[in-house]
């Protein structure tokens, strides 16, 4: 493609970026295909020649939009969000555009100092305070196994790294029965082995019970191993449940335990004073990661990994050939020794511009009009003699199962799995599901950047409809 071919092309894209953006809600909200009906439709062969860039679009635009479930709608309702916003959108066409890879200072110096900058006005937007240093990274599950990582090489004094684990006692890391399965897999691939997870109970409202970790440490102590990290959770991923982390850091403290808190999704809501008393002794952790990219409306992938012993945790990562050394190396930061990857992207450029054009108050607002419109919606399922709501609301998510007389357990299970598929495969709204005690719970998240009112008072009325018609 040429230059002058590209101006026109982009030029088209943008028109019909803008219009999906203003017409996105006419979309099904989740994909309505069958498994293999896109591959179905695209050539077994690549093309031999070239093909002009109008029928390549006309392809994504008959063949692939059709079958993606659409994020960006403000009916979706599911997991939690994976936001973008008008100004992310087009700092990552910029991004893309200087095509750069912002592994070393030098590779580019404005990538390195805007991920300083952006990262150090988070981290004050979020109240945590100056001994936390920040980096961005892809998403939590990575940055929460590096974290594991940079807590095995100080347990075992480097030994880990540099000679394996073998002949060295067992590692335990610790974790809430609720947690995030990306614990689970940091555990595995950083080589401490799944037998070595404690999945601690948790209380009446799923939080960690901070007295049974004591315990579950101090067993484990006596039983030679040796106590790793504890992995706490501030909203978790099924019904938002907040982990004391206060309580923990105590206990973390008395232990010697490195104390990472995965604050996935409800991070950012600690742009919100008035909400960090949630977080209460978040200040303590060795470790902490939220994502931009779930609810302050920046394009994913970008999430934000803070920790308190910068020099330990490089420590664990850097990795320095001589064809990667430069003669600035000792006065700048290097990011490729803040992680797995030595490729970075210039995911700052997004934050930046999400940040610069929204303010903070204008985050703000967005986040409390999110948090508002979840209690209004609590409020009217409470309401309703047929519906329940399973546990006190956590800032944007609502957890809530259908309840109509005459049903045992196990069928108001099938009930509610029943009334989830039969809304979804409406297209009109995307929710999701976990289990609370085993039982089918369904989860209804907002934080999508264009969902309003009546986006929700919509939603709500189709499962309230939905519902009342599986019974007659």
């Amino acid at each position: 493609m040429k230059i002058r071919d590209f101006r026109s092309e982009a030029h088209r894209l943008a028109d019909w970026m803008a219009d999906y953006l203003e017409s996105v809600d006419q979309f099904p909200v989740k994909a309505q295909q069958k498994p293999g009906s896109i591959f179905g439709q695209l050539p077994v062969e690549p093309p031999v020649e070239g093909e002009l860039f109008e029928e390549i679009f006309r392809d994504f635009r008959d063949v692939i939009v059709p079958g993606m479930t659409h994020w960006q709608h403000p009916s979706f309702f599911a997991y939690f969000n994976a936001n973008s916003s008008p100004p992310s959108i087009l700092a990552e066409m910029l991004t893309a555009t200087l095509g750069a890879q912002c592994m070393s200072w030098e590779t580019s110096p404005a990538a390195t100092e805007l991920e300083q900058v952006t990262v150090e006005w988070i981290r004050r937007m979020i109240g945590l305070p100056e001994v936390f240093t920040g980096s961005i990274q892809d998403t939590a599950s990575t940055a929460t196994l590096q974290a594991v990582l940079a807590a095995r090489e100080r347990v075992t004094g480097g030994v880990a790294g540099r000679g394996g684990l073998s002949g060295h006692p067992s590692l335990a890391t610790y974790t809430s029965a609720e947690a995030h399965s990306s614990v689970d897999k940091a555990v595995r691939l950083a080589g401490l082995g799944s037998e070595n997870l404690r999945k601690i109970q948790v209380d009446a409202q799923l939080g960690m019970d901070a007295r049974a970790l004591d315990r579950a440490i101090a067993a484990d102590r006596q039983a030679g191993k040796v106590p790793t990290c504890v992995v706490a959770t501030f909203g978790t991923t099924g019904t938002g449940a907040m982990d004391p982390i206060r309580e923990i850091a105590s206990v973390t403290r008395r232990h010697d335990v490195w104390l990472h808190v995965d604050a996935a999704w409800a991070g950012s809501a600690l742009i919100l004073p008035e909400h960090r008393g949630l977080a209460d002794g978040i200040d303590e952790a060795d470790s902490v990661v939220f994502n931009p990219h779930k609810w302050l409306f920046t394009n994913f992938d970008c999430s934000i990994l803070y920790v308190r012993d910068v020099q330990q945790y490089v420590e664990t990562f850097a990795a320095t050939p001589e064809y990667l050394r430069t003669r600035v190396d000792s006065q700048v930061t290097n990011y490729r020794d803040w992680g797995i990857q030595l490729g970075r992207r210039f995911r700052a450029l997004k934050l930046w511009f999400v940040v610069r054009s929204y303010g903070v108050s204008g985050l703000q607002s967005m986040l409390r009009q999110h948090v508002a419109l979840a209690e209004d919606l609590a409020g009217q399922i409470g309401g309703e003699r047929d519906f329940e709501i399973i546990l006190r609301p956590t800032l944007s998510l609502v957890c809530f199962r259908y309840v109509p007389g005459g049903f045992d357990d196990e069928q108001l299970d099938d009930l509610n799995e029943r009334l989830l598929h039969k809304v979804n495969d409406s297209g009109k709204l995307y929710i999701t599901h976990t289990r609370v005690k085993g039982h089918f719970v369904i989860r209804f998240v907002i934080g999508q950047t264009y969902t309003g009112r009546r986006h929700v008072e919509e939603g709500w009325k189709v499962i309230r409809e939905t519902a009342r018609s599986l019974v007659g």
